[in-house]
């Protein structure tokens, strides 16, 4: 054994007994395929129900306040229909993103007899999580919430209840897609019924209320007269009253003018990380790493399932299987990380842990 100069502030051991090989257990066997993958985390699981309460609550204002009042069965047929099919993909995206294992690193796998198998030559080095007592691959970054190691994790996102990963990153990508379209075409139809309405229904009924300038002749027709023959065209704005409607619409307007933004943002910071194959927090802890980084097309088809196709579009294909890793992919070369390994503990440091999340072991 010996030492390494780049890394004498490292806590390096010369025997993998350092791993505390004693409080980790055998691997579990792997689930079959499709296994149901859920977090079991409060604020997660409140920020996928609110997702799925606004996305509903959007439904039901386009679809009882909109479309279904108005007498122009075209429209309200063809908004209808795209409305609700981008809704139903995004809230299968979101399922999707939220029951698929985001690329789970297996837990336990850190013992002794399994880094002995590894058969380390001099200057290979293992990573050990003692948080989830996992040997990490490359590029895999241990999950408070998930209590995981996660390949190519990207970040944790509540609204999903899930970390984004390497498994589910197409799904999350769909979702946040989906959810800026349905918010702009929202945001369109409030448009054009706030100006339909206030063009013709309301103003009428504004004037049944004696609130217009018109003459004293005018003036003497009872309310309820004009009521009545206001009662068939002010269905056509909403089968609900004036300021209810005005209220649903602001609120609508608010959500769907919210989310565009959010989900907009997301959906180019996701496809900017796919292109240049670099993760997010590999982003904002800007490391070099020394590796081959995948073409931007390459990585994209690998992201998305294979060719460009509809399937693209479909939250119910699957993306690229990565290849299961081998135990060659848990062993990697000092001599290559070593500007990688200082800025890695730097910043680990910098969260308040020591940096026992990347422990080496070095054979002669």
């Amino acid at each position: 054994m010996m030492l390494i100069p780049t890394h004498h502030f490292r806590d390096i051991e010369r025997k993998p007994e350092y791993l505390q090989p004693e409080k980790c257990v055998p691997p579990p066997y792997p689930g079959p395929v499709g296994t149901m993958w859920f977090i079991r985390d409060g604020c997660g699981i409140a920020c996928a129900i609110v997702t799925w309460f606004l996305v509903l609550y959007a439904e039901f204002v386009v679809l009882f306040v909109m479309l279904i009042p108005s007498r122009d069965y075209v429209y309200s047929i063809i908004n209808g229909i795209v409305f609700n099919l981008l809704a139903f993909l995004a809230l299968a995206s979101h399922c999707r993103a939220m029951l698929t294992d985001p690329g789970a690193v297996p837990k336990g796998n850190a013992t002794k007899e399994f880094i002995e198998s590894l058969q380390l030559k001099p200057g290979q080095v293992v990573y050990k999580c003692p948080k989830c007592c996992s040997i990490k691959p490359d590029r895999a970054h241990h999950c408070s919430v998930c209590k995981r190691c996660i390949r190519k994790m990207d970040h944790h996102c509540p609204w999903v209840n899930n970390c984004v990963g390497e498994n589910n990153q197409k799904y999350f990508v769909l979702f946040t897609m989906y959810i800026a379209l349905i918010s702009l075409h929202a945001l369109i139809m409030v448009g054009f019924h706030f100006l339909h309405c206030f063009e013709e229904d309301w103003t009428n009924l504004l004037q049944a209320y004696g609130l217009n300038r018109k003459g004293p002749a005018e003036a003497r027709i009872s309310l309820h007269e004009k009521l009545q023959s206001l009662k068939v065209s002010s269905t056509e704005c909403s089968s609900f009253s004036p300021p209810t409607t005005v209220i649903l619409l602001i609120l609508l307007c608010f959500e769907g003018l919210l989310f565009l933004i959010f989900t907009s943002v997301m959906f180019g910071t996701q496809v900017h990380s796919i292109c240049t194959d670099e993760t997010g927090i590999e982003r904002l802890k800007r490391k070099n790493q020394p590796r081959q980084r995948t073409g931007s097309w390459q990585s994209v088809k690998e992201t998305f399932g294979g060719d460009f196709s509809l399937n693209w579009l479909n939250p119910f294909s699957r993306p690229c299987q990565p290849e299961i890793p081998s135990d060659k992919d848990l062993v990697r070369q000092v001599a290559s990380l070593s500007d990688t390994d200082y800025t890695e503990t730097t910043e680990d440091q910098s969260e308040g842990t020591r940096d026992e999340d990347s422990v080496e072991v070095t054979d002669e």
